[in-house]
């Protein structure tokens, strides 16, 4: 399929105000997902929040099947969650972790899940395992083979790290997991939506995603995918009366579908927002996306590679729509600041995201620009002009 991105721009209202380089953060999204969205508050502000979600059942019970057709997975297997983070939350914690219990991550891992890991091996006495490297700078497959024994819980990894073009070999790893039997959890916040994802084929039995970054959705939303054949038997950590039943004065029975990882109250604006947002990529095709932006973040790191004191710092073999690197003796906070005073937003990756991985390589920081749909080549012609002249004042 070819893509009309001329069309997508135009559907894409602050393309016209901004160069947006910050999809990794969160990206702009179009009118159709800003209409999905201001409409729904609309109506709740006019017939009331309880009236506007039953008159938009419908619509709302169709969030289910379009994030199943965009991951290859059941519409039971889907959880509404309000970001990425407490998605992924709701899976970790609901695991039972005892003393001697094996984590195993990799060195690329995001703050807020090593954080967890942490908490976890503190207060139950399981053991967090590292897995270094090969000399793509991803994960070792045959060091994951390895590190995993009897003893081994979990493995859990980002999919695609914040901090670089990165990308895990995911269904490789999925492929280990299942052999040895071991409960397999993805964090997809960067991956969904930037390039196809299918569950089956990445062998993961929990994966978390938010809807702000590749997928264009609101701020506020995101969803959890729990695979029902391994995972049914996991109750949340959390439960309501949306999760479970309460079926007598000192009983309940939590439900075993995806539900049951949700609130009973949530961002109904958000969910029909992330609809919007979800269908629109279903349609586009994730292959011919990931085509594209692909295509775009390539086209950056080469022109990137012309400017004097620039040194790119993604890692992998497949490297995606997150291009970063470090500027010889500058402030990238400041060069950040710089273009974002010339309208042309990148954001500044640090070791509050990911210790291990830029405090290992020795960069205190990197420069982050990721790609969309809305960009161009004028657009990255544009930045790299002005980054020049912001560096060097050419």
């Amino acid at each position: 399929m070819t893509l009309d991105l001329a069309r997508l721009r135009a559907e894409t209202p602050g393309s016209a105000h901004v160069l947006h380089l910050n999809a990794a953060g969160s990206s702009l999204p179009s009118r159709r997902t800003l209409d999905a969205t201001i409409d729904h508050l609309k109506l709740e502000a006019d017939i009331g929040g309880y009236e506007a979600a039953d008159l938009k059942r419908g619509e709302l019970d169709g969030f289910y099947p379009s994030v199943a057709t965009l991951i290859g997975a059941d519409p039971g297997e889907i959880a509404f969650v309000e970001n990425a983070t407490r998605a992924w939350d709701l899976a970790f914690y609901s695991l039972d972790f005892k003393a001697g219990d094996r984590i195993l991550t990799c060195v690329s891992e995001y703050s807020s899940n090593y954080i967890s890991y942490l908490q976890v091996a503190k207060k139950t006495g399981a053991e967090l395992v590292v897995v270094p490297d090969d000399n793509h700078g991803q994960i070792d497959l045959n060091a994951l083979e390895r590190a995993i024994d009897k003893r081994t819980k979990l493995i859990s990894i980002s999919h695609i790290p914040t901090q670089g073009g990165l990308v895990q070999p995911a269904e490789a790893v999925g492929k280990i997991a299942r052999a040895a039997g071991v409960m397999y959890l993805l964090d997809a916040c960067q991956s969904v939506g930037q390039l196809p994802v299918d569950v089956d084929r990445l062998g993961c039995d929990f994966l978390s995603a938010t809807g702000r970054k590749y997928l264009r959705g609101p701020r506020g939303t995101g969803f959890l995918y729990a695979r029902q054949a391994t995972t049914a038997g996991i109750e949340p950590i959390f439960l309501d009366n949306h999760a479970a039943k309460w079926t007598g004065d000192n009983e309940y029975t939590a439900f075993t579908n995806a539900l049951r990882f949700e609130n009973w109250e949530r961002y109904f604006a958000g969910v029909l927002g992330l609809k919007a947002a979800v269908d629109q990529a279903n349609e586009l095709g994730m292959d011919a996306v990931w085509k594209q932006l692909k295509a775009l973040a390539d086209g950056l790191r080469a022109r990137l590679k012309g400017l004097k004191g620039v040194t790119l710092t993604d890692l992998g073999e497949l490297q995606g729509a997150i291009v970063t690197f470090a500027v010889a003796g500058k402030d990238h906070v400041e060069l950040r600041n710089a273009l974002r005073a010339q309208k042309i937003n990148v954001s500044v990756s640090t070791q509050f995201s990911s210790r291990l991985d830029l405090k290992g390589r020795g960069l205190l920081n990197v420069m982050r620009a990721s790609v969309h749909l809305y960009n161009t080549e004028a657009e990255l012609d544009r930045f790299v002009a002005a980054l020049d002249a912001v560096l060097y004042g050419s």
